[in-house]
């Protein structure tokens, strides 16, 4: 069994690395979500989320950073292995409870 923690090495954290997976990165959607998976050379899986004002205040993205990340840490034995993601919420994500984000991003990962 994997850990299931959200460590550092699990996280994408430079501005230079987002812009190199928002330019090398195959993109696929969803009614909430915009996921980009990029290769990454590492060999690990790392997570990047970006969820814009547009969303609502800051309680309201703070939320769902929240729920991506923990879809994240518990869904990583299913998640594709050595790729950088970026998990893009969209404007309406806001109402979304934890069971609906994790289906949702669940068929998305299953079409990549």
């Amino acid at each position: 069994m994997e850990k299931q923690s959200f460590g550092k090495k699990e996280r994408v954290l430079k501005r230079k690395s987002y812009l190199n997976i928002y330019r090398g990165g195959v993109r696929v959607h969803s009614s909430n979500f915009t996921v980009i998976l990029s290769p990454n050379p590492s060999g690990k899986k790392r997570l990047g989320v970006a969820v814009s004002k547009k969303v609502g205040n800051a309680v309201k993205r703070n939320r769902i950073k929240r729920l991506l990340r923990e879809f994240f840490r518990l869904s990583k034995d299913r998640l594709p292995d050595s790729k950088d993601m970026v998990i893009i919420a969209k404007r309406d994500v806001s109402p979304l409870k934890y069971r609906d984000v994790c289906l949702e991003l669940s068929d998305l990962f299953k079409k990549k």
